[in-house]
């Protein structure tokens, strides 16, 4: 997956967070990975309540008009971690919000590479 694909999104305004999770097998993979490419704020602290609050946090979960979260290569994290995979799908889908602070969407790309 390439950034032209959401050239136009960003054209609109929207921020625009990518997130690979290959290689990543366990929980604290998962949560570094996820810290270091959304640029959480320090005080993350690397667990399912915490992302949660870090992504529904209007400094700096939504935006507006809104920022998009893309989740690459996801697939082997799910299968080796199905239940943590569960955890996260939660946290990411109770976090994918229109509000008064702006929008987060969530996309899984379910392509290969970038």
């Amino acid at each position: 997956m390439t950034a032209q694909p959401f050239d136009s999104v960003r054209a609109a305004g929207w921020l625009v967070d990518l997130v690979d999770l290959d290689g990543v097998d366990d929980k604290a993979a998962f949560m570094d990975r996820v810290a270091t490419a959304l640029r959480l704020p320090d005080w993350f602290g690397r667990n399912w309540d915490a992302l949660a609050d870090c992504l529904g946090d209007p400094d700096w979960g939504p935006a507006r008009p809104g920022r998009l979260v893309v989740v690459t290569r996801w697939q082997e994290y799910a299968v080796l971690r199905p239940e943590e995979w569960a955890l996260a799908l939660d946290v990411l889908g109770g976090a994918a919000v229109a509000g008064p602070h702006g929008t987060l969407a969530v996309h899984l790309a379910l392509g290969g590479s970038h």
